[in-house]
């Protein structure tokens, strides 16, 4: 999961034969952005994702959180009870950040190459990766 800008909020790591929808819920409440004051906000105002997540338990899970979503209604026609009939196209050319961040973490050797076997070494990896990504876009570029 990644903001709006690109920058990765959070994973879950799943077997490689495993739907990613079976991760959806724990990866959506693994986000928390912390605030001014207060409480660290959990719930994002829009939340887009492909084709792959136009189903109603993904809607319904949405919408009992209140969060709008950007997902485009799958070919054969999963319109009926459940799922929402608009689309908003704007917010979803918008979704290029995830795909964006996708990209560059396969990027990334050993992470692409699946050089660690075991899940909490590849973790570590992909951990590694979001500080190195943290730190490029944060910190301010040094004088030359």
């Amino acid at each position: 999961m990644t903001d709006g800008d690109g920058l990765p909020l959070a994973f879950t790591l799943t077997p490689g034969q495993r739907h990613e929808l079976t991760a959806f819920e724990r990866t959506l409440k693994a986000v928390r952005l912390p605030g001014l004051r207060g409480r660290p906000r959990t719930r994002p105002k829009h939340l887009a994702g492909d084709k792959a997540y136009s189903y109603r338990p993904v809607f319904a899970h949405l919408r009992r959180r209140r969060i709008k979503a950007v997902i485009p209604p799958r070919k054969g026609g999963n319109i009926g009870k459940g799922c929402p009939r608009i689309f908003d196209p704007d917010l979803y050319r918008r979704r290029n950040a995830i795909e964006r961040c996708v990209g560059w973490l396969k990027g990334c050797r050993s992470i692409a190459t699946l050089h660690e076997k075991l899940a909490i070494n590849f973790a570590a990896m992909v951990k590694l990766a979001f500080l190195r990504q943290y730190l490029r876009v944060l910190r301010p570029p040094e004088p030359t």
